[in-house]
């Protein structure tokens, strides 16, 4: 069975698309509207109770959240496709670990910024300045911890790509395409290092190309 992934053009679902792409999981894309309600439609909702994106099905199996998602396809096809877990318990458990980072260090601060920068005027929210710059110093502090994890690691979780760096690539591509502050990235030399190699893999290039943001 195709698994059908929807909303492909919003980040939390292109964390979804990366990992089926990077996993060799053949995958049909279903556009949702989130500025038209196609979110909370009854349909949707069957799949997505809380009428968020992503969603996917395969077969008679639904799954929300997104990093559920790729946990569950990197160890569903644990054999195909990149290792996106590690080859051991411990390596698996630092890549647990850089999950949970990106999900409650990382993407809180990051996707204020993106709600407050980018989609302020769709979204009818005012953008506050004294908000941003708050955030814009929580994630700097977040990034200062990377650049010193990533000068003794060509990866978060250890010398291997993963799901704790797949994670990132969604909302990361906001701070350089949209946010406007790609100098949190490039000020900082392993997190730039790091970036470039992680934004460049075949994988990432080819969703960013079939799914443009909606900026």
């Amino acid at each position: 069975m195709v698994v059908k992934a929807y909303g492909p053009e919003y980040a939390s679902s292109k964390r979804v698309i990366v990992c089926l792409v990077e996993k060799e999981i053949e995958f049909e894309a279903v556009d949702i509207n989130l500025f038209k309600g196609e979110n909370i439609s009854p349909d949707y909702l069957k799949l997505q109770p809380f009428g968020l994106l992503p969603a996917i099905q395969d077969g008679d199996y639904t799954l929300y959240e997104s990093r559920a998602i790729i946990r569950y396809y990197a160890e569903k096809y644990r054999s195909q496709g990149t290792e996106l877990f590690g080859k051991t318990m411990e390596e698996k458990g630092k890549v647990e670990q850089w999950l949970e980072v990106e999900a409650h260090n990382f993407q809180p601060p990051l996707h204020t910024l993106v709600l407050h920068i980018v989609f302020s005027s769709k979204m009818g929210i005012t953008p506050d300045q004294n908000v941003i710059q708050e955030n814009e110093v929580k994630l700097g502090k977040v990034l200062d911890i990377y650049e010193e994890r990533l000068s003794t690691s060509k990866y978060l979780a250890g010398d291997f790509f993963s799901l704790a760096d797949l994670s990132h690539l969604p909302f990361g591509y906001y701070l350089l395409n949209g946010v406007g502050k790609g100098y949190m990235i490039r000020d900082r030399k392993h997190v730039s290092a790091w970036w470039d190699v992680i934004s460049n893999r075949p994988s990432w290039k080819k969703v960013v190309q079939l799914f443009p943001y909606p900026i």
